[in-house]
């Protein structure tokens, strides 16, 4: 029995189409049991997922939607891993299935999901802060500059006329080279696990990171591995503006390391301190700013089918 929630405003408005076009016939043809349900605003995700983790056959949970919908969806999930997870991405960034392996193209997603994946662990990530509690992660989380890029992509026009086109990922990339001017670097402090301390120095930004990509394909933690139970960090810290204009499209690739002020860690616990509030995300998705995170590493929290 698969219990599928779609997001009908995914890919710029056409998730109800893909749903009703690529995806539901194949069940249909295919002669699988299944009951669907839409969301109609953000919060709708994580009460339709917590309703269906309530009842007693909860065999698979299928989501079609972005980072952002797989987002909502696990703020539902006991984390326990006693959920399986299907996912048809329909999003801009698609950063979760780029790491998992997952088509972009929704026919052969769905078909993974059916005939050729495998279902097996994958860690979640979990966020603390005095401004909103909780919440978790599939893909990352950041304080700084890159939590201050989702904000304005989240509000942006931009956004929505580059996925029309096919290019949503070149609205992460327009936005961050402006936000690189426009955001103020503020001291930061690391504390990994049992205590230890790092002074990073003018902290531009730094990333916690279940898997390698984040923002719609910058892999800025190329070791990241989402079932070891650790995350990955990306730290940026003492770096002149000219310097990170370089080493941005670098990362893309994951040679940005060879810049000296950005430095890998890797914990499964760790405490960011900020000198002022600065904007906090969760897999692309902002809500408030912060001056302090505690960030923690929830290892084979769900079940994912992936090629």
């Amino acid at each position: 029995m698969y219990h599928v929630i779609v997001n009908p405003a995914s890919r710029s408005g056409k998730g109800l189409k893909i749903w009703r076009e690529q995806v539901e016939p194949v069940l249909k043809r295919e002669n699988l049991s299944y009951d669907v349900h839409f969301s109609k605003e953000k919060s709708d995700v994580t009460r339709i997922a917590a309703k269906l983790c309530r009842q007693t056959d909860k065999s698979s949970l299928l989501i079609l939607g972005g980072d952002g919908t797989m987002n909502e969806a696990v703020q539902a999930l006991p984390a326990d891993g006693s959920v399986t997870l299907g996912y048809i991405p329909t999003g801009s960034s698609n950063d979760l299935a780029r790491d998992l392996g997952i088509p972009r193209d929704p026919a052969a997603a769905l078909d993974v999901i059916l005939h050729s994946g495998k279902t097996r662990p994958m860690d979640l990530g979990l966020l603390t802060c005095a401004e909103t509690g909780e919440r978790r992660f599939c893909v990352s989380c950041g304080l700084g500059y890159d939590a201050a890029v989702c904000e304005e992509v989240q509000r942006s026009r931009i956004k929505t006329v580059f996925n029309r086109i096919g290019l949503g990922k070149l609205s992460y990339l327009g936005i961050a080279l402006k936000q690189l001017f426009s955001t103020k670097a503020i001291s930061g402090r690391l504390s990994l696990d049992e205590g230890t301390s790092v002074d990073i120095g003018t902290m531009l930004f730094v990333a916690g990171m279940i898997h390698r990509y984040e923002g719609g394909g910058f892999m800025f933690c190329p070791k990241a591995d989402d079932s070891d139970g650790l995350l990955d960090l990306c730290a940026v810290g003492d770096l002149s503006k000219l310097l990170v204009l370089f080493a941005l499209p670098t990362a893309f690739h994951g040679k940005h390391y060879r810049f000296q002020g950005i430095t890998p860690y890797r914990a499964a616990q760790f405490i960011l301190e900020a000198d002022a509030p600065l904007w906090v995300h969760t897999d692309g998705e902002v809500s408030c700013r912060s001056q302090r995170i505690t960030v923690s590493c929830l290892r084979h929290a769900v079940q994912i089918i992936a090629p």
